[in-house]
């Protein structure tokens, strides 16, 4: 079985509303870092893509795709981790596809 606890490829992602890690590329606003995001078809709030999971009506945090670098699956209930895993920190290659500004 995979290990749960690795970043994955964007393209891999599910798009069925689970909410996932992703890590957001660094920028010119800040360093990379880690957020829980899921897919949305859309709606009257916003449109179909990547939104942060603490996003609510009127207040929808999306996200483009560039600006996903890979993401990794809701760990399981670890009382020995206590914060997000770290972002990926990488070269970017064929395993995290994404383009890159």
């Amino acid at each position: 079985m995979d290990d749960p606890n690795r970043w994955r490829q964007m393209a891999s992602a599910p798009k069925d509303g689970s909410r996932i890690l992703v890590t957001i590329r660094s920028s010119e606003q800040g360093p990379a870092e880690v957020d829980l995001a899921y897919w949305s078809n859309g709606d009257q709030f916003g449109t179909e893509g990547w939104r942060a999971s603490d996003s609510s009506p009127g207040r929808i945090v999306e996200y483009a795709e560039p600006e996903l670098k890979c993401w990794m699956p809701m760990p399981s209930a670890n009382l020995d981790r206590t914060s997000m895993p770290p972002p990926w920190e990488g070269e970017d290659t064929k395993h995290l596809d994404g383009s890159g500004i």
